[in-house]
């Protein structure tokens, strides 16, 4: 049992040796983004501004420093690189939504913390607003949104939801509301409003339907095959009369001979 416990105690004295004599390299450094460790995402508004300092701690020589906006790497100022830096994300738009900024050592890139930006902003509706179409024909009215948190979407006519009918199909998207009218009647002529309500605010686009009579088709079939049948009759025609030209011809000629003799 004393064997034991000597073996273990210079165990325990080789490893503490180890211990305190490991290079300094091997001491981890440590990123903070916002003094934030860890990746996280930011909530922020349309038109505002971030400053995103990105900073390195436990650091025991000087730390070169990257940026990427998604998988491009962001241009740093050459004072802007080493053991901290920044970068500014200014005059923010619905685009910045979902966008991730990430900050990493050079040296070892597998040190990283990133940034989602959360970018919160009312319904933006977008679409066409006329569209004419032939009654007996199909349509679909298309209402495009963006928002942040996702709205609620809904189809009004005449400031009331709309009472879909046999001919009428609702499909909608995250990013879309989306109206199918199969073979359009009179009594689908009209305005049609998109409405996107969220938790900061309602928006309504409308959309005008036109509905127009149908058009009177001439049936191109029948005409052609009458034009057909007159081609070949003349040319029936003219090959049955062929000899009566030619028998003229002849005795036009004929005198014409007698005189040069």
């Amino acid at each position: 049992m004393a064997w034991n416990i000597r073996e273990l105690m210079k165990m325990c004295k080789f490893l503490l040796l180890a211990i305190l004599f490991l290079p300094h390299e091997v001491t981890s450094s440590v990123l903070t983004v916002n003094d934030r460790t860890e990746n996280y995402i930011l909530d922020t508004w349309l038109g505002s501004q971030e400053s995103l300092k990105c900073a390195v701690q436990n650091h025991t020589r000087e730390e070169e420093l990257l940026w990427y906006r998604e998988e491009g790497t962001v241009d740093l100022k050459s004072g802007n690189k080493i053991n901290s830096s920044s970068v500014c994300v200014s005059s923010i738009s619905e685009d910045d939504n979902g966008v991730t900024f990430t900050c990493k050592l050079q040296r070892n890139q597998s040190v990283s913390v990133s940034v989602v930006l959360n970018v919160i902003f009312p319904p933006i509706l977008s679409g066409d607003d006329f569209q004419t179409v032939e009654e007996g024909s199909d349509v679909k009215l298309v209402c495009n949104v963006r928002s942040n948190p996702q709205a609620q979407m809904m189809w009004h006519r005449n400031s009331d939801i709309l009472n879909l009918e046999k001919n009428h199909q609702v499909h909608q998207t995250s990013e879309s509301l989306q109206l199918s009218i199969t073979k359009v009647k009179k009594s689908d002529n009209g305005t049609y409003s998109c409405v996107a309500n969220s938790s900061l605010q309602m928006e309504t686009k409308d959309f005008h339907l036109i509905v127009k009579d149908r058009a009177v088709t001439v049936p191109k079939e029948p005409i052609i095959a009458a034009c057909i049948v007159v081609f070949l009759t003349l040319c029936f025609g003219l090959i049955a009369r062929r000899k009566r030209i030619m028998k003229l011809c002849i005795k036009n000629e004929d005198p014409q001979r007698e005189t040069a003799l």
